[in-house]
Formats: C-alpha cells, structure tokens, sequence
C-alpha cells in the first residue's frame, strides 16, 4: 500500500513539473525554435552546433558546406508571453564551384542576422495528465550580418555572405500538445523578406511538425525521485521558397519545395539537456538548377534557470 502511494506521488510530482514548466526543462523541437519552453520568469538558453551540406548537379557542380552555431535567448515575461533572440555565427561558410579557371573555393565566416520574436498563448485547455496549446508568433529579422564581403574574385554571391542586408519579418502560430509519455509540436510561419541593393531572397512558407516520445524509462512506477528522460524525436519540416529577386526580376534557378524528416534524441534531466538530429530530404522540387540540401547535422544543449 505505501509503495503504490510512493508510486502515484512520485508520478504526480513529474507530471506537474512536466506540464507546468516549473523550473525544469521539456522535450521540445530541434529543428524550430518557436516552440521552446520557458516558464513566467525563466530564462532558456539554446547552443546549437548545425552541419549543412548543399550541392546541385547541374554544370558548375555547386558544392556548398556550413558550420554554424546558433545561440538562442529566450525569457518568459508572463505565463503567457515569451521572448526570444537568436544570434548565427559562422564558423565557415563555403562554397566550391566548377568555372573556367577550374575548381573555385569561396568561403565566409562571422555572424549572421539577428532575429528578435515574441510567443502569446492565446489558447490552453489542460486535461488529466495532458495539455494543449496554442501560440501566435511574430518577429523580425535584422541586417546585423557582413553583407558585402569580398574575397580575390570580388564580391561574393548573394547567398554566400554571412547576412542578407534587409529587414524580414515573419509571423505564424505554434501548437502543443503535451502527455506524461510524449509530445506533438506543429508550427505554421510565414517570412517575408526584404529588399536590399536590388536583392531580396524569396519569401518562405513552411510547416514543421516534431514528435517527443518517451523511450526511457519506460515507466514512472517506482521510479525515485525526478530522473532524467530519453526521448526519440521524429520530426517533419516542409518548406516553401518562393524565387529570389535579383534587379528587376526573378532569379529562375532559385527557390521551390523540399520536405525534410529528422530523427533523432534528447536527454532531458531537470536542469538541462542535450539534443540532436540529421535532418535528410525525402522531396525536393527545386526551380531550375536551384542548390539542393544533402543533409543537416544539429547538435546541441539546452538549459533553463
């Protein structure tokens, strides 16, 4: 009898940390920040190592390769409304490419663009051992990074400098649904970028979806005091690009559609956790001879205080 009244506290005790987001960390997306958990009065902080690779096969046999670290700030003002800044810096952004004069390497590195969003929960309904959510999103991203960077065959292309010189903004709305055992997050955002020395890159519509599961332990009955948790992730980023705009028109080998599916894991204990995913392309309908994603490698931790 006491051990199944130990049992039910012990059980209690991590559902209402789990739920509620009282100083302790949650499972939540790696390939998305909108959806990061941080209570009335908590701050988060997000390391996030990303290992791009890109390339095409059309005649210049593009081939381009970044190394970045993304640095995430969030602090919850209220139960409510949450504020968040993300900060790239890149270590190396290169790219190889076929030309006349043989095989050309072009590389960066510095920060990119800083972007600042805001999260209200508009909507929360909480059931036995579960709750649900919804948050509209909206924020903006600022010419912070190196836009006209040069190196010993001038200026670099567009897409290689570290920021893009204009101000974006972009809106949408994240959802949450929460149990003991797993977690759903989905997120609808639109960018809208903006135009600087006749360039804007195109805007983007996108969908991405993850899914926390529980895998160890695999039950709390019995367990002492509050664990650490390992969670499988699943998630789905589906990806729309419209066509940049360079001049006074539409660059034709830009933009288009890529769905990406990232598995991967998280360990979660009360104070921190370490995550990562490999984000690979199952779709991708690009316009023209528009660069395509190999893969992308995210690693990283996170911490509340």
């Amino acid at each position: 009898m006491g051990s199944n009244r130990r049992s039910v506290s012990v059980l209690a005790l991590i559902g209402s940390l789990l739920l509620t987001g009282e100083n302790t960390t949650q499972a939540a997306p790696n390939t998305f920040n909108t959806a990061l958990p941080v209570a009335q009065g908590q701050y988060l902080w997000r390391e996030q190592l990303v290992l791009r690779e890109r390339s095409d096969d059309g005649l210049l046999d593009r081939e381009v390769s970044v190394q970045a670290l993304g640095s995430v700030l969030g602090y919850g003002v209220t139960s409510k409304f949450a504020v968040f800044g993300m900060v790239p810096y890149f270590f190396n952004k290169e790219l190889d490419v076929t030309t006349p004069m043989g095989r050309v390497e072009r590389d960066t590195a510095g920060f990119g663009d800083i972007s600042l969003f805001g999260r209200y929960t508009l909507y929360k309904k909480d059931f036995t051992g579960s709750t649900f959510r919804v948050a509209p999103v909206f924020g903006l991203t600022a010419p912070t990074g190196d836009d006209n960077d040069s190196d010993r065959f001038g200026e670099l292309p567009r897409p290689l400098q570290a920021g893009d010189g204009a101000w974006d903004v972009f809106g949408g709305a994240v959802v949450t649904y929460q149990t003991l055992q797993y977690q759903v997050d989905g997120q609808l955002l639109y960018r809208e970028n903006g135009r600087h020395d006749g360039f804007a890159r195109g805007d983007e519509t996108r969908f991405d979806a993850s899914l926390q599961y529980r895998i160890w332990p695999r039950s709390m009955k019995g367990v002492p005091g509050t664990p650490g948790f390992v969670y499988a992730l699943l998630e789905s980023n589906l990806i729309y690009r419209e066509r940049d705009d360079v001049g006074s028109g539409a660059d034709a080998n830009s933009g288009g559609t890529q769905w990406l599916l990232a598995p991967g894991l998280q360990y979660v204990s009360r104070g921190w956790i370490v995550e990562g995913t490999v984000q690979l392309p199952v779709a991708e309908n690009s316009h023209g001879d528009a660069i395509q994603d190999d893969s992308i490698v995210r690693v990283g931790f996170r911490r509340n205080f």
